[in-house]
């Protein structure tokens, strides 16, 4: 499918490794010029490097974090007229509540609710006057189904959902969408993190949590990174155009309810 993309610049957040490097390889395969973001930039460039080889689309890279005020800015400035946003952040790692104190709670607010607005707030009014934006947050399948030490990053990302759900319906009419990708268990990373935590609140290796992981998935396997790159740059797409607003869970059918 020709996605309608070509031409395109889109700004994508997190993006050296993972689910955002996911995302850019889809979108610059779409024919979207990329501006990635990642904190250390020898791998934002190996990542750089390779998207280009793949593709031929231009890429272009702003090194640090995406929390600072001055990594904002120069994404946007590099981008010029961005029509894409892609927001994404890692989560904080996994850790039981009550070991939370007040400063890791407004670390975690930050990160995953107060930056990625902070970030639609400097790019949708000149998507509104384009009339065309595609706005897709990354977020996390415990959105819908919370899980034991992730209650904070469920928190702040609930909290994004809430606060963008109006921003859509306030745009759509320019042609502006928002949406939120859920993932569930991918093969990233931020996987071994998770079966880490969950081996040691289990007493068992990270083998048997990985394997009892999988086994609680229908798919029977984690995620791969290209398939959710593959969701994001539908998302983006022109055809798209009437998906705002909404939440889409991509975990091989490990949540259990129907809505």
């Amino acid at each position: 499918m020709d996605l309608g993309l070509a031409g395109k610049t889109a700004i994508i957040c997190a993006s050296s490794h993972g689910l955002g490097r996911a995302c850019a390889e889809e979108l610059a395969r779409a024919g979207c010029r990329v501006v990635l973001n990642g904190r250390e930039a020898g791998p934002l460039e190996d990542t750089a490097a390779s998207i280009r080889a793949q593709t031929g689309a231009i890429v272009e890279t702003v090194a640090g974090n995406i929390g600072d005020t001055g990594v904002q800015q120069a994404l946007v400035q590099t981008a010029g007229t961005p029509d894409i946003l892609v927001n994404n952040n890692g989560g904080p790692p996994p850790r039981g509540f009550r070991e939370l104190d007040g400063e890791a709670i407004h670390a975690g607010l930050d990160a995953n609710m107060v930056t990625p607005i902070r970030l639609v707030q400097q790019v949708v009014d000149g998507m509104v006057e384009r009339r065309f934006g595609r706005i897709v947050c990354i977020t996390s399948g415990s959105v819908k189904s919370p899980a034991a030490g992730l209650d904070l990053s469920s928190g702040a990302r609930i909290g994004l959902h809430g606060f963008l759900a109006g921003v859509a319906r306030e745009v759509a009419s320019a042609n502006v969408t928002i949406n939120f990708l859920l993932p569930g268990l991918f093969a990233t990373r931020r996987l071994g993190g998770v079966m880490a935590f969950a081996a040691k609140a289990q007493s068992i290796d990270v083998e048997t949590a990985e394997a009892r992981g999988r086994e609680r998935i229908p798919a029977r396997r984690f995620g791969d990174p290209a398939e959710f790159g593959a969701a994001c740059a539908f998302l983006c797409s022109a055809q798209a155009g009437f998906i705002t607003g909404q939440s889409l869970l991509i975990d091989g059918g490990a949540y259990p309810g129907v809505l």
